[in-house]
């Protein structure tokens, strides 16, 4: 009877585990566990005020654009701290500080409401927590806060010369880092241009590999501020890759080049614009495994394009029949979000456009709130999640019929993308780290 009951409280802990660990996420770098900005959390709310479901607000050093990453009741993020540069670990029951790390210094502000060196979002396995900010700082902490390595990738793979500073997010995949560095001199009559990629063991900082992307970029189409992500479905597995005119895919081993897909930059006949010198990538890729498809954005006024991935994969001279869709739009500055057959892209304005994921047919394109918009959305339980440069905050219902469920004027900037994790919303303004619970 004993050894009967001893087996049913083991079944019921192991079960309890089971279903705890299929309703909490852990959100281990920008785009959440599966690098697509989707949560399979439930109850999540989607109505709040000032006085209303705030579990707890945190106030910040310091102004900052990179989007929290969470591991169970820990919350890293990096922000300024007048001219610092600094990592917090917040607890995520209740919002105390538990410590605070200056990496360095040199914090620079790029313009007006456009972020600042506190840009690129950290990232975490639970163990350690890796930062990188827009001046070329790249560290690793383990959750103690104590320093494990760090370095400046201009010392490493050459000067970064970029407009507003390196805002790429590195990408964290097993045992390793990898980087998009591509950059060059903003010159009409200067052909020299720096592109890298590089693959960093993550626990030591030290060098895998580093490969030089050439392009035909000119101007300040050299820059790119999107990042990289990894694509991972059966069969296939590649780092991919977005600036300079183009997107690329590259063997993991190696960093060599498996595919390109150009003609993003007129004249051509996706983009029958003229070339313009000021087409550089903000907005990073949407990808699709299940799909077999990446959602590729542009720049300024340039098209959307979905890729068909296996025909990318061979031959690059037919590159022009992975095109599966062209749509007009591009939302410029935030990731596509893709969730049961639809594309989401959101404007800087605020109108937010669906499409239809095989056809690229459009759903609709609705106006919701009338500010500039640089997050990019997350997605949770039939909800979609965005905020302003101003501070309104707007809930989404997914699906074929728009329905904007709330717009909550939070009245801090918010240029991070909304995190979910164990039951909490968690939205990082200007000025404070906000944890929400139904």
């Amino acid at each position: 009877m004993k050894k009967n009951l001893v087996t049913s409280l083991a079944f019921g802990g192991l079960l309890f585990a089971a279903i705890s660990s299929t309703q909490a996420d852990n959100w281990p770098q920008w785009r959440g566990p599966s690098n697509d900005g989707i949560s399979t959390e439930k109850n999540i709310p989607t109505q709040w005020s000032k006085s209303e479901k705030i579990a707890w607000r945190t106030p910040l050093p310091g102004q900052a654009g990179a989007t929290p990453c969470v591991w169970n009741d820990r919350v890293f993020l990096t922000s300024s701290d007048g001219d610092d540069l600094a990592l917090l670990c917040i607890d995520a029951k209740d919002g105390k500080v538990l410590w605070q790390k200056k990496v360095g210094t040199g914090n620079t502000d790029a313009r007006a409401g456009e972020g600042n060196s506190a840009s690129p979002s950290p990232c975490t396995d639970g163990k350690h927590v890796w930062v990188f900010f827009g001046t070329g700082l790249l560290a690793c902490y383990d959750i103690q806060g104590q320093e494990i390595w760090k370095m400046d990738v201009g010392d490493r793979f050459g000067r970064l010369d970029i407009q507003f500073g390196m805002t790429s997010t590195p990408v964290l995949d097993g045992d390793h880092l990898y980087l998009q560095l591509i950059h060059g001199k903003m010159k009409m009559d200067d052909d020299t241009r720096t592109g890298k990629i590089v693959k960093l063991t993550k626990n030591t900082g030290e060098t895998v590999w580093e490969i030089d992307r050439a392009t035909d970029a000119k101007f300040e189409c050299k820059h790119s501020y999107a990042s990289p992500f990894i694509y991972s479905s059966t069969g296939k597995r590649f780092l991919v890759v977005h600036g300079a005119d183009c997107i690329t895919g590259h063997a993991l081993d190696n960093g060599a080049e498996l595919w390109r897909f150009g003609m993003l930059n007129g004249p051509t006949e996706i983009n029958p614009k003229q070339t313009d010198p000021t087409f550089r990538f903000v907005a990073s890729p949407g990808l699709v495994p299940s799909a077999d498809a990446i959602i590729v954005p542009t720049a300024k006024e340039g098209p959307t394009v979905s890729l068909r991935v296996s025909s990318l994969m061979g031959d690059s001279s037919k590159s022009k029949e992975a095109l599966r869709w062209n749509s007009p739009r591009t939302p410029d500055v935030s990731i596509p979000l893709v969730v049961d057959g639809l594309v989401y892209l959101l404007n800087r304005d605020g109108r937010l456009q669906c499409l239809e994921l095989e056809s690229g047919k459009e759903v609709y394109f609705s106006r919701t709130y009338s500010g500039q918009h640089r997050t990019s959305p997350t997605y949770a339980d039939g909800h979609i999640y965005f905020g302003s440069n101003d501070g309104h905050f707007t809930v989404v219902r997914a699906g074929k019929e728009f329905e904007m469920v709330s717009s909550i004027d939070m009245g801090e900037a918010i240029t991070a993308s909304a995190v979910i994790s164990n039951g909490t919303l968690f939205i990082r303004s200007y000025e404070a780290l906000y944890a929400i619970r139904n």
